[in-house]
């Protein structure tokens, strides 16, 4: 009982805190005395803080607003993507106190040999953020590939098969879909809409529907595999064994052809490079293709474009809009808001650490040692 109004009062203050202790009781239906008593708890674990007179409602004196704390707890996001490795931390405020990439080319790559190498980036990631006061409790971890459990099934770009990496950190670990992460981070610090189709653009184009503010994994944690939705059906081979999927037309290798970054492909459109604009159009004209599909069998509300779709949205959003429009104006009347992502490239690595700081609401007793 203790553990579970533990989690009704700090899940009353992450929702629409700052409360004082006597509001906290009117809301949650404890009493002064229970609520007081968890409050003190919550001080001690450095998940709350008290500071600031508010009335909150009651008769007397103004009453000490208690609120999330960002001094002490945090947790620790990780991303093995295809050309790099990231981490972050994130304090329960979702504020990011540390930021951390590296460079690394990862296709077709040793995991034991990456596994060592993010290992040793996220001691050191935890080493910066204790000398600054923080104690990370927990840890996820974004991948491009199908997760069961600890470990990561499947991840063609990367070359990597049933790789177990519950023994990356010595913490609460836990490791999900780049894809479904990154709805997740776009959710928790983006665009923070409760229902919207998240696409991720990287090597592969992987997406996420969040609906009502939860993610849709579907029934093997498989739901959003856009890259693999047909846009042409007698079109070119795709690594996945199919032709013509979305994945050959907008992938983040066919978007760069010969350029080596995503910088340079912005540049080269900045500059009105008709070649890069001609590959974006393509794309965009692909895209609209996969999302008519995705938009008639979900109905999001709202369409996110996120990874490298990001930095090239101005160039993408017209053939995406145009074909959206055409293809679901009799049904629809209007199609849903295109928008770019509000978190860039970090969606992923927000999206890992937010998890954590989600199972501390939903469980601190447990997750706190409380």
């Amino acid at each position: 009982m203790r553990a579970r109004n533990l989690a009704v009062v700090l899940g009353e203050i992450h929702r629409s805190g700052p409360h004082t202790r006597a509001a906290l009781a009117e809301l949650t239906g404890l009493t002064k005395t229970t609520v007081s008593s968890l409050v003190a708890d919550l001080l001690e674990a450095g998940v709350v803080t008290e500071r600031g007179a508010v009335r909150g409602g009651e008769r007397g004196r103004p009453g000490v607003a208690v609120s999330l704390s960002g001094h002490r707890v945090a947790t620790l996001g990780l991303e093995i993507n295809i050309d790099y490795l990231a981490a972050c931390v994130v304090d329960l405020t979702r504020t990011v106190r540390l930021r951390r990439t590296r460079p690394a080319d990862n296709r077709n790559s040793d995991p034991e040999h990456i596994l060592h190498l993010l290992r040793d980036l996220a001691k050191e990631t935890i080493a910066e953020a204790e000398a600054d006061g923080l104690q990370v409790i927990g840890a996820a971890l974004a991948v491009p590939g199908t997760v069961e459990g600890e470990t990561l099934r499947s991840a063609p770009h990367l070359g990597w098969r049933d790789v177990r990496v519950g023994d990356l950190v010595d913490l609460p670990f836990a490791i999900e879909n780049e894809a479904n992460l990154a709805a997740l981070g776009e959710l928790w610090f983006g665009a923070r809409e409760t229902d919207f189709l998240y696409v991720s653009g990287e090597i592969g184009i992987g997406a996420g529907l969040v609906v009502a503010g939860s993610l849709f994994r579907g029934t093997f944690g498989l739901a959003g595999e856009l890259g693999h939705v047909v846009v042409v059906p007698d079109g070119p081979e795709c690594r996945c064994g199919g032709r013509g999927c979305l994945e050959v037309y907008a992938g983040q290798d066919t978007l760069l052809g010969e350029l080596d970054s995503v910088p340079e492909l912005v540049s080269r459109l900045e500059s009105g490079d008709r070649r890069a604009r001609e590959t974006c159009e393509r794309a965009g004209h692909a895209l609209g293709v996969a999302l008519t599909s995705a938009v008639h069998l979900l109905d999001p509300g709202m369409i996110v474009l996120g990874g490298v779709f990001a930095p090239v949205f101005p160039w993408l959003e017209g053939p995406v809009a145009d074909g959206l429009g055409a293809r679901l104006a009799h049904m629809r009347g209007a199609p849903p808001a295109l928008v770019v992502s509000g978190t860039g490239p970090d969606a992923a690595v927000l999206g890992a650490a937010g998890m954590i700081i989600q199972r501390i609401i939903a469980e601190p007793a447990e997750v706190l040692g409380l």
